[in-house]
């Protein structure tokens, strides 16, 4: 998030972010995070992200299922969407075991880079 200083100030700033980000901790270590916002009345959109360290290592299902069982507690979404770069192939297999399939892609300008 550093690339993009805009990004990084809202991240940062609790007013900015609102009440749509939640941390995850393990052991009073910082794990990662989820941010969930509503798109329409029943289809909420959920993004995350897991400490680099923690990737790749196993952990990423388990991650994602706490963040879903969250997310259907406290919402109820009919649909859930995730959006993720086409390069981070370790993701979208986790998102894919999941049950998540691929509806769509498209390019977007972040962090300093346009990505798809």
């Amino acid at each position: 998030m550093t690339a993009d200083p805009e990004d990084l100030a809202a991240f940062l700033d609790r007013e900015d972010r609102g009440d749509t980000y939640f941390s995850v901790y393990e052991n009073e270590q910082l794990v990662g995070y989820f941010c969930f916002q509503f798109q329409g009345e029943d289809e909420l959109e959920m993004s995350l992200g897991m400490r680099p360290d923690l990737t790749g290592v196993g952990k990423g299902s388990s991650f994602l299922h706490g963040g879903l069982d969250f997310v259907r507690d406290k919402y109820h979404p009919k649909k859930i969407i995730l959006t993720v770069a086409t390069f981070n192939q370790r993701a979208i297999k986790v998102y894919q075991k999941a049950g998540f399939i691929i509806v769509n892609t498209y390019s977007q300008q972040t962090n300093g880079g346009i990505y798809q």
